[in-house]
């Protein structure tokens, strides 16, 4: 896998250079700055791009409206926001062009450079890989009711996790239930957002964006 990372410190980057490439990950390029991370990945069309937030010059939103610029540029790139922050404007305008090939972590929660390369396959890949905690504050940006008030407690779990691309088996196993039992869950999940079946199998990433779209008004 061949990425490029868009980080300004230098410690973090360098550091970030190193324990992907003791993985086996390709960096093709690390910037500092929005401006550098556009022209990185027209030149090395890496299979995804690691971004901050807030790069140079006004250390505000420059890497993630870089990141949606990505997306409309290079669609097959996939996009893994890495930062302290979560900013729900552009990270809504973001998925709301498909969450497939995007993925959104804190970098204070990640504990494990293993889970981290992992959702960075799965990104590059076309997945999704979202923080319990950036889809909370996303969920909780909405103001109006929608059928996602139907959903009971336990779906609204299991909606957050497959906003992270949990599969059902990883599901079933941090609930310690049955593959059967989150099956159902879903299911109500998809009838209850009215979500009819898709010949792509996309229902999953359709529940997700449903969500965010609803709740980031």
């Amino acid at each position: 896998m061949r990425v490029v990372i868009a980080e300004d410190s230098a410690i973090l980057r360098d550091g970030l250079v190193q324990l992907l490439g003791l993985r086996g990950v390709e960096v093709v390029a690390a910037v500092e700055d929005a401006q550098a991370l556009l022209a990185a990945v027209a030149e090395h069309r890496p299979d995804a791009a690691v971004i901050d937030i807030r790069l140079p010059p006004d250390h505000t939103d420059e890497g993630l409206r870089a990141a949606i610029a990505i997306r409309e540029s290079s669609p097959g790139v996939g996009v893994m926001i890495f930062s302290q922050y979560v900013e729900t404007k552009y990270a809504a305008q973001l998925l709301g062009g498909g969450a497939a090939g995007v993925g959104y972590l804190l970098k204070e929660r990640v504990v494990d450079i293993g889970e981290f390369v992992d959702a960075l396959h799965r990104v590059a890949a076309g997945g999704t890989a979202l923080d319990p905690e950036v889809v909370a504050q996303l969920f909780g940006a909405g103001r109006r009711a929608s059928a996602l008030d139907t959903l009971t407690p336990r779906e609204q779990e299991v909606l957050g996790l497959m906003a992270q691309g949990r599969t059902n088996q990883s599901i079933a196993a941090g609930f310690v239930v049955s593959e059967r039992a989150v099956e159902k869950h879903i299911a109500n999940i998809f009838t209850k957002l009215d979500l009819p079946p898709s010949d792509g199998g996309h229902r999953r990433v359709l529940a997700v964006l449903r969500y965010l779209e609803e709740h980031t008004s």
